[in-house]
């Protein structure tokens, strides 16, 4: 689920999109990545300026920078992203105030998942060796949450995280591996408990 990649090359050469998107070592510095960046930096900040603003509209706004939004959608201003175009979010999803995802790979979010206040889905992941870091290699694994869903307040999924349908993440939880259907998890590292009904 979350091994890192194979050893990145000794520099980067050629485009560093696709291997971002593969998985692989890349480096964010790159020319298109930063116009991805900044494009989403501008779309954030039309985005985030009228927070009453609702309905037809906003669903617009996603609809222009996300890679597929479903009816009955809403995302509650302010929302922050890395790129935008890698999220899909199904029908009736809600997400509150403050959501963050860093997409440098997908996040799918699935049909009527709730998410509350300030929850993070962080696909963005880094070498553990200091010195390739410091050359400024990166990586990423997929975000997925099924349907029906409902994510506490501040919640943290972790990089290659898999949630199934109809599952609980307590508020808080640092979710840091799969979360089977209809199973409950709190906590730091998330576990999961017996729901209380």
């Amino acid at each position: 689920m979350n091994r890192l990649p194979a050893d990145p090359p000794s520099k980067p050469e050629g485009p560093q999109k696709p291997r971002m998107l593969a998985g692989d070592y890349y480096i964010a510095d790159d020319a298109e990545l930063i116009a991805d960046a900044e494009a989403a930096a501008r779309w954030m900040e039309r985005y985030n300026a009228d927070m009453s603003a609702g309905g037809a509209a906003k669903l617009a706004l996603l609809r222009e920078r996300l890679a597929a939004v479903g009816e009955g959608t809403v995302v509650r201003a302010p929302f922050y992203v890395d790129y935008g175009s890698h999220i899909t979010l199904g029908a009736g999803v809600f997400l509150n105030f403050g959501c963050t995802i860093l997409d440098v790979m997908p996040v799918q979010i699935g049909d009527r998942t709730l998410v509350a206040p300030g929850a993070q889905f962080l696909t963005a992941d880094h070498p553990r060796d200091a010195a390739v870091r410091a050359r400024g290699w990166e990586f990423g694994r997929p975000i997925t949450v099924g349907c029906d869903v409902w994510i506490g307040g501040g919640a943290v999924l972790l990089p290659g995280v898999t949630v199934g349908d109809r599952a609980s993440i307590g508020a808080g939880a640092i979710v840091t591996r799969d979360v089977p259907a209809d199973t409950t998890v709190v906590g730091n590292p998330a576990r999961p408990i017996v729901p209380r009904r």
